[in-house]
């Protein structure tokens, strides 16, 4: 999965009365929506049948269903972009449709790749901690990641998603979360997704 930026957002805007920009209501009812949106999460999913879209709001480490949007895909091809213009009306009127349900502007979403391009490899990488044990930090775990995701790949194609397996504390296997456990080394195993990076930029270019 990827985070890509839309070309378009649809501001909310206050209703113009007599009385100047709108009722006190009005601008209530704004300023709600304008801090919703900050909350919100878009995910698109770009297939060869039908474009879809869904909408939710983030509170609390819970998601809150708001709205969806279904149109059909035009422009691909066995999970490929064919034809851009197409697969842009496609994606804009299923972002559409969900945005008039939610309520709420999408100007950010994750977008799922797909097709034969898409490859996955499993890599093998960790650090030194010192000569004495001492407590992991999430910045150690980070550190671990980033060396078993730095493997050579050709410059045609670029690590889309990172998925930890299994982290491994002094040669000890099965550890699911290493923070703030002792140890002096840390490894991970982790599976790496890739795409060819110019298919993945015609999703996210803006």
């Amino acid at each position: 999965m990827m985070e890509a930026k839309l070309q378009r957002a649809r501001p909310i805007r206050f209703r113009r009365t007599k009385q100047g920009c709108g009722t006190e209501q009005d601008q209530e009812a704004h300023l709600d929506n304008g801090s919703q949106t900050e909350n919100l999460l878009a995910v698109i999913d770009v297939g060869s049948a039908k474009t879809c879209v869904i909408v939710a709001e983030v509170n609390d480490y819970a998601l809150r269903y708001r709205g969806h949007g279904i149109s059909d895909s035009r422009g691909m091809r066995k999970g490929v972009i064919a034809d851009l213009d197409k697969a842009v009306d496609s994606i804009k009127k299923a972002v559409e449709e969900a945005e008039n349900m939610a309520q709420a502007p999408v100007e950010h979403a994750v977008v799922g790749v797909a097709g034969s391009h898409i490859r996955g490899v499993n890599s093998h990488g960790g650090i030194t901690l010192g000569s004495r044990s001492r407590e992991i930090s999430r910045d150690d775990v980070r550190l671990a990641v980033e060396k078993a995701r730095s493997i050579a790949m050709p410059e045609d194609r670029e690590a889309l998603h990172l998925l930890p397996q299994e982290f491994i504390l002094d040669g000890q296997g099965g550890v699911r979360d290493p923070a703030g456990l002792m140890g002096r080394k840390l490894e991970v195993r982790v599976h790496i997704v890739t795409g060819e990076r110019p298919r993945r930029r015609m999703l996210s270019r803006p």
